[in-house]
């Protein structure tokens, strides 16, 4: 995390609470939650990231999911996929069996509304709560402890859980029921994917056209044209850098899920299955570790 980093911290009472995934947005949301008070205790499956993470923030680390939520009212979780959140959260080392009643396990794993809704099931079951809570804002937006946090399942369990995430969040909504937090993070997918290929085109025909595209940006991005994708990614894109967080992989697995729901609701996704293809274009090109706005590799 930055030692610039802004984020000021509502008073909210102290929770012991666990953080199972410390990636590149685990590793802060989780740290935010420490510098915030709370007693965090986190898990990770290379024991490298977790000595890494009690190195830099007051806590605990443990050796198994399990381990980690034995006595917290709060367990927050951000992991791969489907299956990595299974693995985390079900089966005798999992987050369930040692989660105490009336906890609540709030994944902000992107994942399907499928598993989302299967995991809220199998936690009802045990006398627990599930929230699925997908968050958009990037590396940045986790580090700042700005994330926008989209949340589907019981209003009592949000209510409880907000407070405690706001640690590391600007915005956190429920949006219906379990699923349609990871319902609502595919809208945002959807969105962004049309709109970075629509600015890789404009600024691809504009460097064709002769044009110094960093002043037209400057100009356009006073209209209607502006976007946060123009604003903070125009200019590297137009220099070729690509190293600002949202990997070309990730992206094509959250598309994949929007895709798969789309076959299921019978929605036209036309731009957004074709943006899908030229992300493979781009993995194609080495590109699977550049950030989403490397769409424009394929024009230049």
């Amino acid at each position: 995390m930055s030692s610039t980093n802004p984020k000021t911290y509502e008073p909210a009472p102290a929770r012991q609470v666990a953080f199972l995934g410390l990636g590149v947005m685990g590793f802060p949301m989780a740290g935010h939650l420490a510098l915030a008070g709370h007693q965090v205790t986190v898990y990770n499956r290379s024991a490298e990231k977790r000595e890494a993470w009690t190195r830099e923030f007051k806590g605990s680390a443990a050796a198994t999911p399990r381990e980690a939520v034995a006595g917290c009212d709060l367990v927050f979780c951000c992991v791969g996929n489907d299956d990595d959140l299974r693995s985390v959260v079900l089966g005798a080392d999992g987050a369930f069996a040692g989660m105490k009643k009336g906890a609540i396990l709030v994944d902000h794993t992107t994942a399907s509304a499928n598993v989302a809704r299967e995991l809220a099931a199998q936690a009802l079951k045990l006398g627990l709560q599930f929230v699925d809570a997908p968050v958009s804002g990037g590396q940045a937006g986790a580090q700042n402890g700005l994330l926008t946090v989209m949340c589907g399942g019981d209003a009592a369990a949000f209510e409880t859980a907000k407070p405690v995430a706001m640690a590391f969040a600007r915005a956190f909504t429920l949006l219906g029921a379990s699923g349609a937090g990871q319902l609502a993070k595919m809208v945002n997918q959807i969105a962004i994917a049309g709109l970075v290929q629509g600015l890789s085109e404009a600024i691809a025909f504009g460097q064709k056209a002769g044009l110094d595209m960093e002043q037209v940006l400057e100009v356009i991005g006073k209209g209607a044209a502006q976007s946060w994708q123009m604003d903070n990614r125009g200019k590297t894109m137009i220099a070729g850098k690509f190293e600002f967080g949202f990997a070309v992989d990730w992206m094509r697995k959250d598309l994949g899920l929007v895709l798969d729901e789309a076959k299921r609701n019978g929605a036209r996704l036309p731009v957004t299955a074709l943006v899908d293809q030229f992300y493979a274009d781009v993995q194609a090109l080495g590109g699977k570790r550049w950030d989403t706005s490397s769409l424009i590799k394929r024009l230049t």
